[in-house]
């Protein structure tokens, strides 16, 4: 009995940082609009791994990680090199078969969520370098 409604428990919660995810995500690409950018896509899965927002803004293509998180140095620690590497991974796989994007310079951005503020955009917040 106490094992249902621990799974129960389980799958409430993973259904709501699921939803939770989505709509950060949402507020993440409305915010990348509203700044100019042209969302090309949401989370787009490559065999690298997965992008949460594609987005591009003239020559500029970004791929862009959406932390939400209690605060902005939550949502800075919550970004591990892992992440960085599966990220940049998922991108090159990405823009290995979209040639029509070689010529754009490539940005690894974050928008953090905080509750309460403003998102807060980080052009090549994933990376000191960009990829070409």
């Amino acid at each position: 009995m106490a094992d249902d409604a621990e799974a129960r428990r389980w799958k409430r919660q993973r259904r709501r940082r699921y939803f939770s995810g989505l709509m950060a995500e949402r507020v993440a690409a409305t915010w990348l609009m509203f700044k100019g950018y042209r969302v090309l896509g949401r989370r787009v899965r490559t065999a690298g791994g997965e992008i949460d927002l594609i987005a591009v803004r003239g020559r500029r293509l970004a791929f862009v990680e959406v932390k939400q998180r209690r605060n902005v140095g939550a949502a800075q620690a919550s970004i591990q090199l892992r992440q960085r590497q599966r990220v940049r991974r998922a991108a090159e796989l990405w823009l290995s078969k979209r040639r029509s994007f070689e010529n754009h310079d490539v940005g690894f951005d974050v928008v953090f969520l905080v509750p309460w503020r403003w998102p807060l955009h980080i052009q090549n917040g994933l990376s000191d370098h960009e990829l070409r």
